[in-house]
């Protein structure tokens, strides 16, 4: 039986009319879902992610689009958008939302993020097993907040894992998920996965400066960390 999509639902589905405001709507959902998609298949690209095993969403407005669980981001297209509002209810597409969700949404609720990656990111997830937070191996965690923490292990999809994530990210943009992973977010996707490929550099860096027998890797203090913080807040072109 072949399975065929009813083009009504499908124009309907992505908000699609007349009205100025459902063409600007549509336009923007259709931009996003673009981005979003194209940096899931970054995630695998660079090595942070294994087959499906993380998950990619991008808010706009109050629609949450995230990647659907299970599908291989090469396969995904723009008939595939999935989004959610942010009381968890799917408002747009006819594939499941990734499980992760509570973790995407909990994020949404309680800072003023626009992007949430998450990845199983192989030397952030060691980090994850060995430590209660990264050691300041590298003054780039002072554009995360500061040390980067391990929330508590707890099973994927679950209100634990969000409400232990959410205690790790406090004044921080992005932790480590013990025994899984990492999660970032920021005002775009862009600099979600640039947080998120800086934490898992730092985490490589760490396992290999503590890795030398006899040696002990150098860390900064507090007041350093300080320092980098104040001095990236004027860091980069102004706009």
């Amino acid at each position: 039986m072949t399975d065929k999509r009813d083009k009504r639902d499908e124009h309907d589905e992505w908000g699609e009319g007349d009205e100025p405001s459902a063409r600007a709507e549509r336009d923007a959902l259709r931009r996003a879902w673009d981005e979003l998609v194209a940096t899931a298949r970054r995630t695998v690209a660079d090595g942070l992610v294994v087959g499906t095993s993380g998950n990619v969403s991008v808010r706009v407005g109050d629609t949450v689009l995230v990647t659907p669980t299970g599908v291989p981001y090469d396969r995904l297209t723009r008939d595939d958008i999935v989004g959610v509002g942010l009381d968890g209810r799917q408002v747009l597409g006819s594939l499941r939302p990734t499980s992760e969700l509570p973790m995407h949404l909990a994020v949404y609720r309680l800072t003023d993020a626009r992007a949430v990656v998450h990845t199983h990111a192989a030397h952030a997830t060691a980090v994850s097993v060995l430590v209660p937070e990264l050691p300041l191996i590298h003054y780039m965690a002072a554009d995360l907040g500061g040390p980067v923490r391990v929330a508590p292990y707890a099973t994927y999809g679950t209100p634990e894992l969000a409400e232990n994530m959410i205690r790790a990210l406090s004044d921080r943009t992005a932790c480590l998920l013990q025994n899984h992973g990492t999660i970032a977010f920021g005002a775009s996707l862009d600099q979600a996965y640039d947080r998120t490929a800086q934490l898992e550099w730092m985490c490589r860096v760490w396992l290999l400066s503590s890795s030398v027998p006899g040696l002990a890797p150098a860390l900064l203090s507090p007041d350093q960390l300080e320092e980098v913080a104040e001095r990236l807040r004027g860091y980069g072109q102004k706009r």
